[in-house]
């Protein structure tokens, strides 16, 4: 693993820690100003600033979530760095983040975008897709 990768993996590990401690300034330290989070429902596709007042009174509260990495993968081009990793949480099993991250010279990498989806298997997928038609 390239020392960037090692970095970029370092600064998703952060975010994902932060998340689970529902530590509001370490999690949206990790992205860039103009961030966005596109989350799993059709309607959530949050500026950072959206964002933050969605997650705000959960992470007031105490009430973060955990998502660990299972695995990742990361490409890099200069500045500029792509990454996919399957996630592992209690409540939806196996998930699938895409992140696209920047590189700050002063604040390493920030995330410019992330998407969070469900992994549906392939034979549940008619099925479970069916629901979103509704």
């Amino acid at each position: 693993m390239s020392n960037h990768d090692q970095a970029i993996a370092r600064s998703l590990d952060q975010f994902h820690a932060a998340a689970s401690r529902a530590d509001f300034d370490a999690y949206f330290g990790a992205f860039t100003s103009d961030g966005v989070f596109l989350g799993t429902d059709a309607t959530e596709r949050w500026t950072v600033e959206e964002f933050k007042a969605y997650c705000k009174p959960y992470f007031h509260q105490g009430k973060g979530w955990t998502y660990l990495p299972r695995q990742r993968h990361i490409s890099v081009n200069g500045n500029v760095a792509w990454a996919d990793e399957v996630l592992e949480n209690e409540k939806y099993g196996l998930c699938r983040g895409t992140a696209y991250l920047i590189h700050d010279p002063s604040r390493g990498w920030l995330i410019s975008r992330y998407s969070l989806a469900f992994l549906i298997p392939n034979d549940v997928a008619a099925e479970a897709t069916a629901l979103g038609k509704k």
